[in-house]
């Protein structure tokens, strides 16, 4: 599982949906965690958390959103050299299959379709995690 002090970046433009993704979190007793309204506010942040040699340790990210859409910031990170590991899940109500397919294509590592429950998120960041761990192995 996930260690719980990683650092979780969430990424959404609803309020409402970054706190139901906290209050998930914390149920799972991660703690560590920062919130982003859209993907050019969670550019910066993971690059301040760059510099400051803290970097996250997993992001949560919803795909529609103002000034950078959720697909548009995974492509971003996955084209840096830190950002090509870490990992990504898409939170997202976007369930069609070619937006399915374009992220699995640009490197997400997971994708849930809202609504989610505290189960489902649990289960995406256990297997994400697992399958990130075999690949170091």
């Amino acid at each position: 599982m996930l260690p719980k002090k990683t650092r979780i970046l969430i990424v959404d433009d609803m309020n409402m949906f970054r706190q139901m993704v906290r209050q998930a979190l914390n149920t799972l007793e991660y703690e560590d965690l920062t919130e982003a309204s859209d993907g050019t506010v969670a550019l910066k942040c993971l690059e301040e958390a760059i510099q400051a040699a803290k970097p996250f340790g997993f992001i949560i990210c919803d795909w529609n959103m103002p000034k950078m859409k959720g697909i548009e910031l995974l492509r971003t990170i996955r084209a840096t050299t830190w950002g090509k590991t870490v990992p990504f899940l898409m939170l997202t109500a976007e369930g069609e299959k070619k937006n399915v397919i374009e992220a699995l294509q640009e490197g997400v590592d997971g994708y849930i379709i809202k609504p989610f429950t505290v189960n489902m998120l649990a289960g995406n960041i256990k297997q994400i995690y697992e399958k990130k761990m075999a690949k170091v192995s």
